[in-house]
């Protein structure tokens, strides 16, 4: 390549710079593509209320107890001997 071919890459590069610039500034930056309305949220408190006692009492049924039917002392129920 010459001198002049650089010269005039570089120019055309210059160039095609600037016009893309403007351009993607008309479409893609316009004021109204900025502007986005979004739903407010209201802040979290850090106090909570108590919960209904209907359900959280001392005569409530605890789920994570271990709950067993029958009196079986096989340890392999499934395997079909007894």
């Amino acid at each position: 390549m010459k001198e002049k071919d650089i010269a005039l890459i570089a120019i055309i590069v210059v160039i095609s710079g600037i016009v893309s610039f403007f351009v993607s500034n008309i479409f893609f930056a316009s004021p109204s593509n900025r502007q986005q309305k979004v739903e407010v949220v209201e802040a979290i408190s850090p106090s909570f209320p108590t919960p209904s006692a209907k359900y959280f009492n001392a005569q409530s049924i605890n789920p994570t107890e271990l709950i067993q039917i029958g009196t079986s002392t096989n340890p392999n129920p499934f395997n079909g001997a007894q």
